[in-house]
């Protein structure tokens, strides 16, 4: 058997966590008693800043449940960092941990399978919605769009997975070893490089309150998970240059024959048009360029991604 640790980020959950604390408390009672995991098994609530009673209840949670501890950080540092601090400070502490939302619309039922293929030598074992037919439209193309984006972009993703998944120690280890302050879980977790499996779930409704992810906080995320892990944006600015030279080398050349040839037409608006077009794709390539040094700026501070202001741990 196993020791595994259950790290649950949590930002403004009071409406859901009554209910994730028990289900998860019930689940590794479950295990144990399977003789899946061991006794000292547990679930870790990461509270990332929360502006509710979130971390009120984890304290509670603590004292009421027998399989549960706390983790405050100082500030709100983003979902990707407060799960990086859970991982990170359970790391020496179990065989195994899994990563999931507060919101349980992550099946936890396959968490059993998930130890299971980690008893057969997994050790990363990926959770992989079968469907997104809980999504609407507009956020199931936006998804998909998302990670075809990151496969022509050349960054290693599993299709239809989030940060629900199951990692050994070593891999944990490892995963430490990744300094980046622009922190893209999906992306990093592929470049570990051991041995994975998946299971494939139907993913569910929230249990209540509202997403933590609107549309504005996905399109920053899916910026950042590309610009942090391809440079071929900056090399599309590139051959985007190379191809405008080539079509302006074309229309001098036409000017050029027209004039000599008499055939001279003034045009006002095609010239203007000319210049806002050159205009707008280089503030285009600046920008995109600026968000490179940007990454670069923040890289080499070295900051620490979060401050650990308080843990409960009975251990």
């Amino acid at each position: 058997m196993n020791k595994l640790a259950i790290v649950v980020p949590c930002y403004n959950e009071e409406e859901v966590f009554l209910e994730t604390s028990k289900q998860l408390e019930e689940l590794i009672i479950e295990l144990i008693n399977k003789n899946k995991i061991t006794k000292d098994s547990y679930a870790i609530y990461v509270n990332d800043g929360s502006k509710d009673k979130t971390w009120e209840l984890i304290s509670k949670a603590c004292l009421e449940h027998k399989h549960c501890k706390g983790i405050k950080l100082a500030s709100n540092v983003g979902h990707q960092n407060a799960l990086l601090s859970g991982l990170i400070y359970v790391k020496d502490k179990c065989d195994a941990s899994i990563s999931i939302d507060a919101d349980l619309q992550d099946d936890i039922s396959v968490i059993e399978e998930m130890v299971d293929k980690f008893e057969e030598g997994n050790d990363i074992v990926y959770g992989v919605r079968k469907e997104r037919t809980t999504d609407t439209f507009f956020k199931r193309f936006t998804a998909q769009s998302f990670y075809k984006v990151m496969h022509l972009m050349g960054v290693k993703s599993v299709y239809n997975h989030a940060d629900f998944r199951l990692m050994s120690a070593r891999a944990m280890e490892q995963l430490s070893n990744y300094k980046e302050r622009n922190l893209f879980l999906r992306g990093i977790v592929p470049l570990i490089g051991y041995k994975t499996d998946c299971v494939y779930y139907a993913r569910k409704e929230r249990l209540a309150g509202e997403s933590k992810y609107p549309l504005k906080k996905m399109i920053s995320f899916a910026f950042d998970g590309i610009t942090s892990f391809s440079i071929k944006p900056i090399t599309m600015i590139l051959f985007l240059g190379v191809f405008i030279v080539f079509c302006s080398c074309l229309a001098m050349m036409y000017t050029l024959v027209s004039y000599l040839t008499g055939n001279t037409v003034p045009g006002w608006s095609s010239m203007m048009l000319s210049i806002w077009f050159l205009g707008g794709v280089q503030l285009l390539s600046i920008g995109l360029i600026g968000q490179y040094i940007g990454k670069t700026y923040v890289e080499v501070k070295e900051r620490p991604r979060y401050n650990i202001e308080k843990v409960i741990d009975n251990e």
